[in-house]
């Protein structure tokens, strides 16, 4: 039964780059006639963090970006990247400041196949593929301790090290083992522990751990390249994966090419406690080869936002949408290019608010 008491949140915008100007506006449509049906409230500040403001102002996003964000209730982002700005320049001057400033330690992926998005693997059916993958989003791999020396020398040399903490650890598993626990209470760790002899024993000597604290939830582990292979031959297999941050990185974007499009593909960057606010986006990127022609595909972000709403206490509202987002790829013929059709990014929302 819908709540009719109104609930107010603020909401920080950043549509950031490419389609990501696109397909924020369309999930912003579909949070307000969300909010309408279920006594809900949404203020919005946006901001034009990007590449086209490092280019312009030589920084991503101003140096006191995460003090302005710091009131909001979530976040919302687009996609950056552009050519001609080095990758790593939109990654560390702002998303991983973001992350890791607002201790966002958890990055939530589902992954789902629907009916009416065909998988590329002829047995990955509508129903039998629902997973979520659990990735350590602040350390891991990822860590800015290391460096080169030597630059153009032919002795050149690079060396990055990876930070696996205790207390980081714990607190993804036990995320993982407690999001097990109120879905089909089994869990799958990767590894890489034969071949990468500190940090991933360490890891699976923690992951031993925690299980004895979650008993109800059955377990194993998968090294990542049996693993990665095993997405592919037997998704269903699978329901809670929890893995690094290299490897959940890598492991998500492999699943949401299993489930037949990368464009529906959400995510979120959660700080668990609600200490700090949580940040929602699409994995799909900045696509600077459709940019600006309106053919997006809004689902990953509009199934971000629901993410966004379960995050802040309404979960009903969320099933809302992805009910929809469900019903309008099963029961409709529309679709943007990458799934096969023609709409426009508009056409497809508005699609998806008619059912709604």
């Amino acid at each position: 039964m819908t709540n009719r008491r109104t609930t107010n949140h603020h909401i920080a915008l950043i549509p950031g780059d490419g389609i990501g100007t696109e397909v924020i506006p369309a999930a912003r449509r579909v949070l307000d006639a969300v909010a309408a049906r279920h006594g809900l409230g949404f203020t919005y500040e946006t901001f034009d963090w990007s590449c086209e403001r490092y280019v312009h102002q030589g920084a991503m996003m101003p140096d006191d970006g995460l003090e302005r964000l710091r009131g909001h209730d979530a976040i919302l982002l687009g996609a950056v990247g552009y050519p001609g700005v080095p990758d790593h320049v939109s990654l560390w001057g702002l998303l991983i400041p973001i992350r890791r400033g607002f201790q966002q330690y958890v990055n939530l992926r589902p992954i789902r196949v629907f009916e009416g998005v065909p998988s590329p693997l002829r047995d990955a059916r509508p129903g039998d593929v629902d997973l979520v993958v659990v990735r350590e989003n602040v350390e891991g791999e990822y860590g800015e301790i290391g460096g080169r020396l030597g630059r153009g020398l032919p002795e050149e040399l690079a060396v990055q090290e990876a930070v696996f903490t205790r207390k980081g650890v714990t607190r993804i598993l036990d995320y993982a083992f407690s999001l097990a626990e109120s879905r089909t209470r089994h869990l799958t760790s990767a590894t890489k522990s034969n071949g990468i002899i500190h940090t991933m024993p360490f890891w699976d000597e923690l992951v031993a751990e925690r299980a004895t604290a979650h008993p109800e939830v059955a377990w194993d582990q998968e090294h990542i390249d049996a693993l990665a292979a095993k997405f592919v031959l037997d998704p269903k297999r699978f329901d809670v994966v929890v893995a690094s941050n290299l490897f959940g990185d890598i492991l998500s974007d492999l699943a949401a090419a299993v489930a037949g499009s990368i464009g529906i593909a959400p995510a979120a960057n959660l700080n668990p406690e609600h200490d700090y606010p949580s940040m929602f986006e699409p994995v799909h990127g900045s696509a600077p080869d459709i940019a600006g022609r309106g053919i997006a595909n809004p689902l990953g972000a509009i199934w971000s936002a629901a993410m966004m709403l379960d995050h802040l206490g309404h979960p009903e509202a969320a099933t809302h949408i992805t009910d929809t987002i469900a019903t309008v790829l099963a029961k409709t013929p529309v679709r943007t290019p990458d799934l096969g059709g023609t709409a426009t990014t508009t056409e497809f929302t508005d699609a998806l608010l008619e059912l709604l």
